[in-house]
């Protein structure tokens, strides 16, 4: 297993618990192809409490002004966020303002020096590591945390997580191994058969892109010119989820390739979908690339 991981995906997905489920299949006392889910490490992970875990997410503006207070505050804050994750397992997004600051990053840094408590190795989870801000007035904490990444500690893995891959330092990118969790059916995520509205709008797009060049266009100019986010994002997260569909029924390596490719242009072009863009064109562009590989 790669020992610098970044889960990317689109929220709800399930990064979070890969990740915890990826510290268990470490830190399991019966490895094997999976975690027992049994033993006492496995327990502990599910629990928040095994003292080789170290979970990361972001935290509000620190209010202390010396370094060392700041680590001392961000471990604070770090384990009141565990705890009340204790209470309430779901994952819910941090508020908007809250950041992995330098004292987040020195702390982690403090703690992969350490030999693990009770096994042979530590995992640190690192949610929202778009939130990362490691440039933080000290270039020489920043270094040693791209250094961390680029060569850890033969007993230390880290899993990072991500909605927006593209707002991730391209730094810490260029560190870590990719993987792309695909979004989750309807079917999947609520326990009922795909449906909806924007399910059925991305079967018409597919459609109409499988009718040829007049058909997609006349599909684009009928988007709304403006608000790109809310109801497009929607088409385009549930476009996402029908390719993945199809991708996952499919025989054929060569077609199952592209599919691929087509969920990856699909995913691009949500990223932008969040920005000041006119989605009949994004809308436009996306067919056109689509009708290439489909």
């Amino acid at each position: 297993m790669p020992q610098v991981i970044l889960v990317t995906g689109p929220q709800g997905v399930g990064k979070q618990r890969l990740g915890l489920w990826l510290a268990q299949l470490l830190l399991c006392a019966q490895p094997g192809d999976e975690p027992c889910g049994r033993c006492r490490a496995c327990r502990q992970v599910l629990e928040l409490s095994h003292p080789d875990l170290h979970w990361f997410v972001p935290i509000p503006r620190l209010k202390a002004a010396e370094s060392d207070k700041q680590v001392e505050e961000a471990a604070e804050l770090l384990g009141e966020a565990i705890a009340a994750r204790r209470e309430q397992p779901r994952y819910e997004p941090p508020d908007g303002m809250a950041s992995h600051p330098l004292a987040s990053a020195k702390l982690m840094l403090k703690r992969a020096a350490l030999t693990p408590v009770v096994g042979p190795r530590k995992v640190f989870i690192l949610g929202e590591a778009e939130r990362l801000v490691v440039q933080d007035s000290s270039p020489e904490a920043a270094n040693a945390l791209l250094k961390l990444l680029e060569e850890p500690p033969a007993d230390t893995w880290i899993v990072m997580t991500t909605t927006e891959p593209e707002r991730v330092l391209p730094t810490i990118r260029s560190r870590a191994v990719p993987l792309r969790l695909a979004p989750l059916l309807e079917a999947e995520r609520f326990g009922g058969e795909p449906n909806g509205a924007a399910g059925r709008e991305a079967k018409g797009f597919l459609q109409a892109i499988s009718a040829g060049r007049v058909a997609r266009f006349e599909r684009s100019l009928k988007q709304a010119p403006w608000s790109a986010r809310g109801g497009f994002t929607s088409l385009l997260d549930a476009l996402g989820t029908e390719l993945a569909a199809r991708a996952r029924v499919e025989d054929d390596p060569a077609a199952q390739q592209k599919l691929g490719l087509a969920l990856d242009r699909v995913q691009v072009a949500r990223a932008h979908a969040q920005g000041n863009v006119n989605p009949q064109l994004l809308l436009a562009s996306l067919a056109g690339e689509l009708a290439e590989m489909l």
